[in-house]
């Protein structure tokens, strides 16, 4: 089994499978995890957790 990880291999089927709409949704996901992420320690994150 070749090398790698979750985000090589997810390109890879989307390339071969001409699966080009999971990108957006992939991003979108990506993005809303950093802003958990950053937002966790700071004083936004009451207004953060209530949007979800």
């Amino acid at each position: 089994m070749a090398k790698g990880g979750v985000v090589p291999e997810l390109w890879a089927y989307m390339r071969v499978r001409k699966k080009w709409w999971l990108a957006p949704i992939l991003i979108v996901l990506l993005l809303v995890g950093a802003l958990l992420v950053f937002a966790q320690g700071s004083a936004l994150a009451p207004f953060i957790y209530t949007i979800f």
